[in-house]
């Protein structure tokens, strides 16, 4: 099979890039390892996604945000951030951004699967599922690949969007700085009894760190990160007991909590690719940049990378050049490293110090806490990093 481009990957990141391709004459093919009823029906993973204003924008512009039910789009007012059994909380107020709320609240796996129908609808690219990369070869051209079931593929471009744990990544023999943070997220949906007001929260608690993604009515995602060896305990609690216990860890802030859907967990380990693309190669979505979680970035950073790519391959091609130019790639690394670098840093820092639970770094802790409040400007860039009004 020969291809213009192949994308190793049909998460959300991957469809979406596909999708971003249609119309502009590339024969695209997708690999997927996951099985064709599983891209069209993805499970419910736990996941909430928090999408910037950005974010929706491609969406939009994809066909992908009409296709999430509309019940299921829950908003996302303001922000607080807590430390400790403290009751002060540094407030993010969507008004310091000039926006009536600093995003949207969407179920990970309903993104999939409007990404998939997006792609699917547009019926330009090749589905190849329930098969995975097992080689690749680069040669002067074009890049030879080898899947499972033994078809070969000649491609153009070879892009990579297969998670924070890229093996096309190591294929091509780019390295990734790489941080376990030693600690397991749990993700699951709970019902309460008092009101969130649509605003979620960052707790970083001692010992534990929680956060309250408020959904529509009183519903929330509950995220919770703990050591993996009381994650464990944790997990094996039956849905009663966990009720009892999530609301204790929440000090019964929320009211009763009680357990609404399947729990679901994930090592805390965060990536950044040395290196975004080479000759003949690119890396988008996670396999580029695998954020923590704190700032919620991440999956808004795999879409603005399947855009950066695909606006400079459609203008080059549109101008008759090669959309797979060196020049072409380069620019788009410095352009995606420029607006993801910074802010991939700074969330290591801020998970680093707002986990350690020493005496003088609680004391930092709280300081940074309530000198950030006090600063308006601070207050306002942070909304502005997390509304993201333009890519």
């Amino acid at each position: 099979m020969k291809v213009d481009v192949a994308i190793i990957g049909g998460g959300p990141a991957g469809l979406s890039f596909a999708r971003a391709l249609s119309g502009c004459g590339l024969a695209v093919a997708v690999v997927e390892q996951q099985g064709h009823d599983a891209l069209a029906d993805p499970a419910f993973d736990g996941r909430e996604i928090a999408l910037t204003h950005a974010s929706r924008r491609i969406m939009e512009e994809l066909g992908l945000w009409e296709r999430l039910p509309a019940e299921e789009i829950s908003p996302l007012r303001d922000a607080k951030v807590m430390d400790g059994p403290s009751l002060f909380a540094m407030k993010i107020s969507a008004s310091a951004s000039g926006h009536d709320q600093l995003g949207f609240l969407v179920p990970n796996h309903l993104i999939r699967k409007a990404a998939f129908e997006s792609l699917m609808a547009a019926g330009e690219a090749t589905l190849l599922a329930g098969v995975r990369l097992v080689s690749l070869e680069r040669r002067a051209e074009d890049v030879l690949l080898t899947l499972s079931d033994g078809t070969t593929i000649e491609t153009r471009l070879l892009v990579a969007a297969d998670s924070r744990y890229s093996e096309t990544r190591r294929m091509l023999g780019i390295g990734a700085a790489s941080r376990d943070f030693g600690r397991t997220m749990m993700v699951c949906r709970v019902e309460h009894e008092l009101p969130h007001d649509h605003v979620a929260w960052e707790w970083f608690g001692y010992g534990q760190t929680l956060a309250m993604l408020p959904l529509n009515g009183n519903r929330a995602s509950a995220v919770l990160t703990l050591p993996e060896h009381e994650m464990k305990a944790t997990m094996a609690l039956d849905d009663e007991a966990f009720g009892q216990a999530i609301t204790a860890r929440y000090d019964g802030r929320l009211g009763r909590m009680r357990v609404i859907s399947t729990r679901h967990s994930y090592p805390l380990v965060g990536v950044y690719a040395h290196h975004f693309a080479g000759t003949r190669a690119a890396l988008i979505g996670d396999a580029a940049v695998g954020m923590h979680p704190v700032t919620a970035h991440g999956f808004n950073f795999g879409l603005q990378s399947a855009e950066r790519l695909s606006s400079r391959m459609r203008k080059a091609i549109e101008g008759g050049r090669d959309f797979a130019a060196n020049a072409l790639l380069a620019d788009y690394e410095r352009s995606h490293r420029l607006a993801t670098f910074p802010l991939y840093q700074g969330t290591n820092v801020i998970a680093s110090l707002y986990t350690d639970d020493s005496g003088p770094a609680r004391l930092l802790r709280k300081a940074a806490l309530h000198v950030a409040d006090r600063l308006s400007p601070v207050k306002r860039a942070i909304a502005a990093h997390l509304t993201q009004s333009v890519a």
